[in-house]
C-alpha cells in the first residue's frame, strides 16, 4: 500500500467533502460554513497510559500500548491540527502526568488529564487506547462512550462506522457504553477508541505499522468531523 500523506489541503478538501455527504441537502456554501464553524473548536487528543503504566502488551512484539498510543495520537493530532482545529494533547512525551511514582500515581494521572481537559475547555475529547481479550481471536476497533451522554454516543456511534468501513476491518462492531473516568471528565462528547487488539497477532502486525497508524488515524479524524456534520 502507498503510504499515505496527510497534506493540509487535503484533508481540508476531504473533511468539507464528509459534511456534504451527511447532510441531506446541505448547498456547497453551507456545507464549508459548517466546516469552518467547527475547526474553531478545541479537540482534546489523550493518550492513554505513560511512564510506569505501559498499559497492555503486544501478544508478540510485548510492545506497549502506552507507546502505540502516543504514536496515533501524534498522527491525529496532526490530523486535526493540519485542517485548521485548535488541538490539545493531554500527553506530549512517553511520560506519565502522575508526577512521583508513588502509591496512588493512577488516579494523579487521571485528575491531570481531567484538569487539561477541563482547562483547555474541550469541545470534545477523544481517548486513545488499545485493547486486548483473553480469546485471542478477537480483533478490530472499538469505541466507547458514557451511557448518559447522548453528544458522546452520537460522537461514538461516528467514528464507530469510520473504523468499520477501513478495508482491514474483519467485523462490523457498534460502539459501547463504558463507565471510565476518561469519559466523565466534561459535558462535551467525549470517546475511547481502542484501535485494536493487541492481543491479537493480526492486529498487533498492524498496529505496529506507521502506515496503519495513519489509516487508523484518518479514520478517527473522518468520523469526528462527520459528527460535525
Amino acid at each position: 500500500m502507498k503510504l499515505i500523506i496527510f497534506k493540509k489541503s487535503f484533508i481540508i478538501c476531504a473533511a468539507v467533502i464528509i459534511l456534504i455527504g451527511t447532510v441531506a441537502g446541505i448547498c456547497c456554501g453551507a456545507a464549508a460554513s459548517a466546516f469552518n464553524s467547527a475547526s474553531d473548536k478545541v479537540i482534546v487528543i489523550d493518550a492513554g497510559h505513560g511512564g510506569i503504566d505501559a498499559g497492555v502488551l503486544g501478544v508478540n512484539s510485548k510492545i506497549k500500548e502506552s507507546d502505540i498510543n502516543l504514536a496515533i495520537a501524534r498522527k491525529l493530532q496532526g490530523c486535526f491540527a493540519d485542517a485548521g482545529f485548535k488541538t490539545v494533547m493531554t500527553r506530549k512525551n512517553n511520560g506519565g502526568l502522575y508526577g512521583l511514582s508513588t502509591k496512588g500515581f493512577k488516579l494523579r494521572d487521571m485528575k491531570k488529564r481531567k484538569q487539561i481537559i477541563e482547562e483547555s475547555k474541550a469541545d470534545m475529547v477523544i481517548s486513545v487506547h488499545q485493547n486486548r481479550c483473553p480469546v485471542p481471536d478477537r480483533r478490530g476497533g472499538q469505541v466507547f462512550f458514557d451511557k448518559n451522554s447522548e453528544c458522546g454516543k452520537a460522537l461514538a456511534d461516528s467514528i464507530q462506522n469510520a473504523l468499520n468501513s477501513m478495508e482491514e476491518c474483519v467485523k462490523q462492531s457498534s460502539a459501547l457504553t463504558g463507565d471510565y473516568y476518561m469519559l466523565k471528565c466534561t459535558q462535551s462528547p467525549s470517546v475511547i477508541v481502542e484501535c485494536g487488539f493487541l492481543s491479537n497477532p493480526e492486529d498487533e502486525k498492524l498496529l505496529l505499522s506507521e502506515e496503519y497508524q495513519k489509516k487508523i488515524a484518518y479514520a478517527i479524524f473522518k468520523g469526528a468531523v462527520s459528527y460535525y456534520g
